[in-house]
């Protein structure tokens, strides 16, 4: 609705400090985001709550060495969809094991598929299937180089 304040809007600075010390470690003690945000466990622990409970934090991940070791090529594919074939493209995509997710945009492309392979030549045949699927029109592929995430600050 028009005037409601958006979730970002919502969050005050203590709030979006814990959630990025959060995202940097998600497995952080309370005790020790406490110490790095000059609070005390309660407080950090009952913001925890309010935030997941209000839907701003929606849950926890882990990222192991495996799930980045037995895929290690990584790319994201754009690609456009003709006429009203998206949730076939889609369906399809998400069928393909090399194919980790598949997220939908505005702008010159439809779909953003990211897909993780174990070799370059695996990529390329997946990048094929993907090009013959009915429904998908221009594809471009990028590759990922490198990733980086925030460190942990202490």
């Amino acid at each position: 609705m028009w005037g409601e304040a958006s979730g970002a809007d919502r969050l005050d600075e203590t709030d979006r400090r814990l959630i990025a010390a959060l995202r940097r470690d998600g497995r952080a003690a309370v005790s020790d985001l406490a110490g790095q945000l000059c609070l005390s466990r309660a407080t950090v622990r009952a913001r925890i709550e309010r935030l997941m409970a209000r839907g701003e934090i929606s849950g926890f991940t882990v990222i192991t060495r495996s799930d980045i070791a037995s895929a290690p090529v990584r790319g994201l594919m754009l690609l456009t969809v003709e006429g009203r074939a998206t949730e076939k493209v889609v369906a399809r995509l998400l069928g393909l094991p090399p194919v980790q997710a598949v997220h939908t945009t505005n702008g010159q492309w439809d779909l953003i598929a990211e897909i993780g392979a174990r070799s370059l030549s695996e990529l390329d045949e997946t990048i094929l299937q993907i090009r013959r699927l009915e429904g998908v029109g221009r594809t471009e592929t990028n590759l990922q180089l490198s990733s980086r995430r925030p460190a942990a600050r202490f």
